[in-house]
């Protein structure tokens, strides 16, 4: 009894056998990891610093878009010039050059000269470095490990994402209150280090033979087309943005907590933290993960749920239900993460993950932003609660329908391929 208690606790828990067998994406792991929770730092310490100053929430609000907006713009390009370099050498200037500007940010903050101008300025070049960065950053786990530990390497790296989601911020508050804001800066630049050893390590990355393009353009053009014919793949990124764009009401939770239970800030705070706690949770747990066969119906299936919870959030009348549905929500955006960067990865051929991997790092990061403005659009016309209903039933209207249109996503399996003759 025993040992079967022990089995089952066993397949329960999550698969390190990557960290076990390759030491090359250990390192990387680590190193990212650590990055990771010294990158979650400095934008806790932004928008802390630009508030501060200005005492406005709009000046607050224009760091999140001088973070993202100039990455949109570059990213398609930054992924056709991964697929053209040695994505390892890519790597390395453009975590130097974020290096570089989280240093900047720390000069500044200590010798207290905060001038908008100058914080915007930095986090649009962060923004740019960070679209050059992530898309060749993305093609190293189909390379350093054999097809089936993917899924089990994405689902390492997801986990130390959300840990640093969740760690970071609240180290980030305890060093600002001891030691000031430039502090949490300058930990930010000193974690690149961890990266930047771990990529130095690497074997080079050149990308594997690939037809050749005239300009930059084409290359461009290229990715987009092989992304149109794998319809798949699509499906895939549609099901995420029906998630992100249409159902994220992280903007509508302080209002929620205003109507219905006070607008207790320790409330709040439990309420923002829970998804990243949900997701860890799964993650930890996520031993019956690797006995999934189709990662396109995972997909789907995280997705609605995830919708079924965002609707029960907007009417539940409780604070611990709303933890506990903002926990699934957490959970299901982990398993949605997983599944969609081991389908995309491994449906990529390698002269194109460069620039497959830019489209899904453009989904991932800017489809969020989107959702927060609608949630901030449609909770000015509805009550919070009312409005992050609506948007979980949309969210669930859209799942269907990507599933009934594309049916290729339903069948879509990692480890049989799902490149563009799907």
């Amino acid at each position: 009894m025993p040992m079967t208690l022990q089995a089952v606790f066993r397949s329960a828990m999550l698969d390190i056998t990557p960290l076990r067998t390759s030491p090359a994406f250990l390192r990387l792991w680590i190193g990212s990891g650590i990055s990771t929770l010294g990158g979650t730092m400095t934008p806790f310490a932004v928008m802390l610093q630009v508030y501060r100053a200005t005492h406005s929430t709009l000046d607050v609000g224009l760091t999140g878009l001088a973070s993202v907006l100039p990455g949109a713009l570059f990213v398609l390009l930054g992924g056709s010039v991964g697929d053209r370099v040695d994505r390892r050498k890519l790597a390395l200037l453009a975590t130097s050059g974020q290096m570089l500007v989280s240093a900047l940010l720390a000069v500044q903050a200590l010798i207290a000269w905060s001038a908008l101008w100058l914080i915007y300025a930095l986090l649009c070049a962060q923004s740019v470095l960070g679209a050059i960065n992530a898309p060749a950053r993305r093609t190293f786990v189909p390379r350093l490990l054999p097809k089936e530990q993917v899924r089990a390497g994405q689902t390492l790296n997801t986990l130390a994402i959300r840990f640093g989601e969740v760690a970071g911020p609240s180290l980030a508050g305890v060093i600002a209150s001891f030691a000031g804001l430039g502090w949490c800066y300058a930990c930010d630049a000193a974690t690149f280090l961890a990266a930047l050893y771990a990529i130095y390590r690497l074997p080079p990355m050149l990308p594997e033979a690939n037809a050749k393009q005239r300009s930059m353009l084409d290359g461009v053009m290229e990715g987009l087309r092989f992304l149109g014919r794998s319809r798949a793949l699509l499906g895939a990124m549609l099901a995420d943005l029906s998630v992100t764009v249409l159902g994220v009401p992280t903007a509508l939770l302080p209002a929620l907590v205003s109507e219905r239970f006070g607008g207790r800030p320790e409330t709040l705070g439990l309420m923002m933290g829970a998804t990243g706690i949900g997701g860890l949770v799964i993650l930890a747990l996520s031993g019956p993960v690797r006995h999934i066969r189709s990662e396109g119906k995972a997909i789907l299936v995280a997705c609605a749920a995830w919708a079924i919870a965002a609707g029960g959030l907007g009417l539940a009348p409780f604070v611990w239900l709303c933890v506990a549905l903002l926990g699934l929500m957490g959970a299901a955006d982990s398993i949605l993460v997983v599944m969609r960067s081991t389908l995309i990865q491994q449906g990529t051929p390698d002269g194109l993950r460069g620039r497959i991997s830019s489209v899904d790092y453009l989904v991932g990061t800017g489809g969020p932003q989107l959702g927060n403005l609608r949630a901030g659009l449609v909770g000015s016309l509805l009550p919070p609660g009312a409005s992050i209903a609506v948007g979980g039933l949309s969210t669930l209207a859209a799942i269907l329908c990507v599933g009934w249109f594309v049916p290729e996503l339903r069948r879509a399996q990692a480890e049989e391929g799902v490149g563009a003759s799907d």
